[in-house]
């Protein structure tokens, strides 16, 4: 049972590339939840932390932090050995979703279609000569390809290829962030963010949010107004909207996720749906997708906050099974 005015405690910050995102998300969702009647405390994640925990004794920790340690599953992993009640996935559900490989196998198996790939280390270009390796993807996979480190986010060090020789530079850009690329077939379509709420009565998608940019959909589109324009809900056919909902949905269910999740798709001209990779924890600022899709939905945003909180706060108290990596 969940106390009439949870007391949350929020993680924003972490010394991960995209720190100041998880700085502006933390401070939306902790004054929104103040609106709420709930006591809102915001903790960065450091030395501090465990004690900080342990003398606070939270209702619930709401983590929004982006990037390694706040979406490798190691945060996730520590909240369950302190016995809190946490927003988000379970440590390994995390860390599966936090492998961009991974998760397209995972989802696959389930019958969720995915964009062709391949994934490989820094470390077999040294070994087996970059020029080979990389003439043999272009050769199997064709082109256009994204090239994107397999764990990362906010598109930070993506790159979209049209020409074999733009091809190395991609590289070098991905490794900056990721010892591991991720290789995959481009997809021409309608870009669509899906959100999905856990609510009591079972997982629902929140309506698609359709991303229309001047160039790339990179870390620069996605956090300074003016660079992209959004339309929430998406320009789709019911159908396909509904399509759209029933593969976030899958993603979700497949991944074992739980409060949120937001799932990027791509439409394909003849409606069709490609799954491309799954956020556990959706930036919440200003230009980020989740509260456009709330807002969509003709939700209050801290409603929907206070929503979350209560569920994760009702959630027992106990380790995560081992049932996925």
């Amino acid at each position: 049972m969940s106390a009439p005015h949870p007391r949350v405690l929020v993680l924003a910050g972490g010394l991960s590339h995209e720190r100041d995102v998880s700085l502006r998300s933390g401070r939306r969702v902790a004054e929104a939840l103040r609106a709420t009647g709930c006591e809102v405390l915001v903790h960065d994640v450091d030395a501090h932390l465990i004690d900080r925990v342990r003398s606070e004794q939270p209702d619930v920790v709401w983590p929004l932090l982006h990037g390694a340690s706040g979406e490798d599953g190691s945060v996730a992993d520590v909240l369950e050995l302190l016995g809190v009640r946490f927003v988000g996935a379970g440590p390994r559900a995390t860390r599966a979703s936090w492998n961009k490989a991974v998760t397209k196998s995972i989802v696959a198996h389930a019958g969720v279609s995915t964009p062709d790939y391949v994934t490989l280390p820094q470390s077999l270009f040294s070994e087996l000569g970059a020029a080979t390796v990389l003439d043999l993807v272009v050769e199997s996979l064709g082109l256009p390809l994204v090239v994107k480190p397999a764990r990362g986010g906010s598109a930070l060090g993506v790159t979209l290829v049209r020409s074999r020789e733009d091809m190395a530079r991609a590289m070098v850009t991905c490794f900056s962030y990721d010892e591991i690329a991720l290789i995959e077939q481009a997809v021409d379509g309608t870009e669509v963010a899906v959100s999905v709420l856990a609510t009591p009565d079972g997982l629902t998608a929140l309506p698609a949010v359709e991303i229309v940019t001047d160039g790339p959909y990179d870390f620069d589109a996605r956090y300074n107004p003016g660079r992209t324009e959004y339309f929430a809900p998406a320009r789709l056919p019911d159908d396909v909207a509904r399509r759209v909902a029933e593969t976030a949905v899958a993603a979700h269910e497949a991944l074992a996720l739980r409060h949120l999740s937001r799932s990027d798709l791509i439409v394909r001209p003849d409606g069709s749906v490609e799954f491309l990779e799954v956020n556990t924890s959706p930036g919440q600022t200003e230009t980020s997708l989740f509260p456009q899709a709330v807002a969509a939905a003709d939700r209050s945003l801290a409603d929907v906050y206070r929503s979350i909180v209560d569920l994760a706060a009702a959630t027992p108290r106990r380790r995560e099974a081992a049932s996925l990596v």
